[in-house]
């Protein structure tokens, strides 16, 4: 009898196939005993057992067992399929795969994978089938069921011997608490997060879980004290599901855990086609260094330099980015070769309506990626929203850094434009030295690891400056976020023109030593040279690397090591060396090294290649001004483009808004000397559906350039306005359009208090107990403009600090026409309301603007009650 779920049947012939993503069949073995099954692959093998109507899996490493028989089964609302099962049918096959990554540690990858099906029956002759996959890496399994159930839990355990030395993290949502050391039955009864790292002998298993989405809930391990047994226990109480992720064990010395794609191996099939728009590099980013830096343009720009000078890839602009100047800032920085990252709360994205207006008017401003913090959970719901979030962010091209996130789940091999994922005690947490060594052989194993390394003047100061700059190389992160700041950097060249040299996505990856209790070295090859990066915790010593993992014949290497001054620069040298030396360097407590190795030739003195740069530009645009055009009206727009070297393929044109048309065609030229200019000139019509407010009318130029990979943009817009309807007669500001709007929490809300960070979560406005129907909540520091148009004579107020907060803040309200200060309360602390009356004659534009009293913006919850025009 044969399962309800599609299989081969027993004893089918197919052809293995190698082709990208084939799912291929071997003839089927001989029926094994009725109450055990065997699959293998190399040294690898599972072992499932039916014992008096219950399953349990049992793996075995060269003979000897890593983990010990532990139960399989599935608890539903509708039928326990953890007892009472019986065997049906049995099936077998060979997965073969072939796939690329983006990120990770290898880019191609090749799975080769044993799958033992068993069909099973429980009561009421309710279907499950267990399916196991085997690999040279380890073992994994799951549960497909022929139509949803409603999953209670799983009976999925793992059991390891008592005395197993054992890697743990306790459990919080976002994965960020450091880890312990312990043993398998010695460690703390509670509930510990994926992967967890236990050594049994001379054998390691990662135990983890793969190919998780929102179709299912997310996982943790469960441990009662005294226990070998971790059991897998889900985020939600329930879960309606066909089918479970895969509960995963990688299995090996500490090498081939290292080293496994095992978790990517087992996750679905990219869902992208083209991805020739993902980019990994090198980040830099002011948030942990430099902390009010997002929220400074003239700063931001700084570190865009720094990145243009030193060939990184983007700038990660964190918490506190302006709508009003991101823009600008994307434009200096693509003139420069250098692309914008941004920093979102995901509670900005987490409805359909906000993904489909949010992240199209960021990819309109050029901007490459996104950073999304603070998700914090493992249920199905935001499994979901990743699902949701990653739809969008690919469809729109936008690539993604998951932070305050869940760990990899092979998600990076599904949606190949994830660029890395926190889930890890980083940086910005200021973890000890002795915490680094272990991540490599757990957190990091699973997928790309956004630990934001190389921390040189920022934080405690306890690794040396070669052990930060060997994080580079031991942690792999599709976008690699470097955590200082330009002037950290600069002030240690050779440290920085090692970073320089690094990829972020690896062709091989090789551990070459250590253990996670004390050091690690990593050996990882981009194109035809090899990194190395070393990094130990502890005492001082002499660190080896043997260095097998180069090919034969004459390597140069390049090792950058501690000087003399304890935060000082590194040190360079280089000398020739073949597979068969070991390097033995000499470093202080909490110390390491790193180092670049290439093909020794005659003549070549290092392995560096000198940095790229995009060439210089100039773009000029007119109207060079704020232009007032309303809709249906017409405007000449022209622009002059040059550049400080010849360049190719060039074309020069406006990009009008949807509904809006342009008279004149693309100016292009094959070739344009250095220095020459190109020229354009047309007429742009405002649509009669156009948006009111300002518009950005870009001006871009884009070209190839010799030596640089990718076509360069350049971009310059002309700055226009779209007046609203007039206003007339005493209309509230709340019931008007707002041309501009900044806060320092959540949204300006309308007729509310400004509450917590969500839209229209505040409360009625209440200040010193009265309360007030209409008016304005906002948060310090907070700016809202109004177009008057010189219509309105009079604006009125009552100001004061919201009664919902907790604790006492402190504001300064401001009133600003046209630029001109027209209003200041000074500073503000609860208290009666302030009644305000200005005049506000022949004014074009006015701002509202909240600032934080000198003392922080805790607490600065300010409300314009009662806020209302006449005009």
């Amino acid at each position: 009898m044969l399962s309800s779920l599609s299989r081969l049947a027993a004893g089918t012939v197919a052809v293995l196939a190698l082709s990208a993503g084939a799912v291929t069949a071997v003839p089927a073995a001989a029926q094994p005993s009725p109450s055990r099954w065997t699959a293998a692959q190399g040294q690898v093998s599972a072992r499932v057992e039916l014992t008096g109507g219950s399953l349990t899996l049992a793996v075995v490493r060269g003979g000897r067992t890593v983990l010990a028989p532990a139960a399989v089964g599935l608890h539903t609302a509708e039928v326990d399929l953890s007892t009472g099962l019986r065997v049906v049918d049995v099936d077998r096959r060979t997965v073969v795969e072939r796939y690329r990554m983006t990120t990770g540690k290898r880019l191609e990858r090749s799975a080769r994978m044993s799958e033992l099906r068993l069909a099973l029956r429980g009561a009421g002759d309710a279907a499950m089938d267990l399916v196991v996959r085997v690999a040279r890496d380890g073992v994994a399994y799951r549960y497909e069921l022929p139509a949803p159930l409603t999953v209670t839990g799983e009976a999925s355990a793992f059991t390891l011997p008592a005395d197993a030395p054992a890697w743990l993290l306790p459990y919080n949502s976002y994965y960020e608490q450091n880890r312990v050391a312990t043993t398998a039955a010695g460690a703390a009864a509670g509930d510990f997060g994926n992967p967890s790292l236990f050594q049994v002998g001379e054998d390691f298993a990662l135990l983890t879980e793969s190919d998780v989405d929102g179709r299912y809930s997310g996982s943790r391990l469960r441990h009662a004290a005294g226990s070998p047994t971790y059991q897998v226990v889900l985020a939600d109480a329930e879960v309606t599901a066909r089918r479970t992720p895969w509960r995963t064990a990688i299995v090996g010395d500490l090498a081939t855990v290292t080293e496994s794609t095992l978790v990517d191996d087992l996750a679905s099939p990219s869902r992208v086609r083209d991805t020739s728009w993902v980019r990994p590099g090198k980040v830099a980013w002011s948030w942990l260094s430099d902390h009010p830096s997002p929220s400074d343009f003239a700063r931001q720009k700084d570190f865009v330099d720094f990145a243009a000078r030193n060939n990184w890839y983007a700038v990660l602009v964190d918490e506190g980015w302006s709508a009003e100047w991101v823009p600008e800032l994307v434009r200096y920085a693509r003139a420069r070769g250098v692309e914008i990252l941004l920093w979102f709360h995901w509670n900005r994205l987490d409805t359909a309506e906000e993904r489909d207006t949010t992240l199209p008017l960021v990819k309109s401003w050029g901007v490459r990626g996104v950073k999304l913090d603070f998700m914090e959970s493992d249920s199905q719901a935001r499994y979901q929203w990743y699902d949701a979030v990653l739809a969008k962010t690919a469809e729109l091209e936008l690539m993604v850094n998951f932070h305050g996130s869940t760990i990899p789940h092979g998600l990076a091999r599904t949606w190949p434009h994830i660029m890395t994922m926190e889930a890890v005690r980083g940086a910005e947490n200021y973890p000890l030295p002795a915490n680094n060594p272990v991540q490599a052989f757990t957190r990091n194993v699973v997928g790309s690891m956004d630990y934001t390394p190389v921390s040189l003047d920022t934080g405690i100061h306890r690794a040396s400056i070669a052990h930060e700059v060997a994080l580079a190389v031991v942690y792999e992160s599709g976008w690699q976020h470097f955590a200082d700041m330009p002037e950290a950097y600069e002030r240690r060249p050779e440290a920085l023109r090692y970073l320089n040299q690094l990829p972020t996505a690896w062709d091989e990856t090789q551990l070459v030593a250590g253990h996670p209790g004390s050091g690690a070295v990593f050996a990882r090859r981009g194109g035809d040279r090899w990194f190395l990066g070393a990094i130990a915790s502890g005492e001082a010593r002499t660190v080896t690397a043997p260095l097998r993992f180069l090919g034969p014949g004459r390597w140069l290497v390049e090792v950058v090591r501690d000087g003399e001054e304890p935060r000082g620069d590194l040190v360079r040298s280089a000398r020739v060396l073949t597979n068969r030396d070991t390097l033995a360097i000499d470093v202080p407590s909490d110390g390491g090294f790193a180092a670049v190795a290439c093909r020794a030739r005659p003549g070549r003195s290092t392995c560096y290649l000198p940095p790229r740069h995009v060439p210089a530009s100039a773009l000029s645009v007119t109207p060079a001004g704020e232009v007032d055009v309303a809709k249906g009206e017409a405007v000449e727009v022209t622009a002059v483009f040059s550049a400080d070297r010849e360049v190719r393929d060039v074309r020069l044109a406006p990009v009008v808004p949807e509904g809006w048309s342009v008279h004149g065609r693309e100016v292009t030229r094959h070739r344009l000397p250095a220095g020459e200019e190109l020229r354009g000139r047309w007429t742009v019509r405002v649509g009669q559906g156009s948006a009111e407010g300002y518009v950005d009318l870009p001006v871009v130029a884009t070209f190839d350039a010799a030596g640089w990979p990718d076509r360069v943009h350049v971009e310059e817009a002309v700055r226009l306005f779209v007046p609203p309807p007039p206003l007339n007669g005493t209309p509230f500001v709340s019931e008007v359009p707002f041309v501009t709007e900044t806060n320092g929490w959540g949204p300006v809300e309308r007729d509310r208090s400004v509450g917590e960070s969500d839209a229209g979560d505040g409360n009625p406005l209440t200040i010193d107990g009265v309360v007030y129907d209409r008016g304005l909540g906002t948060h310090a520091p907070a700016n809202v403009t109004v177009y008057l148009g010189q219509r309105c004579s009079r604006f009125t107020a009552l100001l004061g600090l919201d009664d919902e907060t907790s604790e006492p803040g402190s504001v300064a309200f401001q009133v600003v026409g046209d630029g001109e200060p027209l209003f200041d309360s000074g500073v503000l602390r609860p208290g009666p309301a302030l009644p305000v009356d200005l005049d506000v004659t022949g004014v074009r534009m006015l701002s509202l603007r909240v600032t934080d009293g000198g003392d922080n913006k805790n607490f600065d919850h300010a409300d314009w009650a009662e806020a209302r025009l006449t005009c």
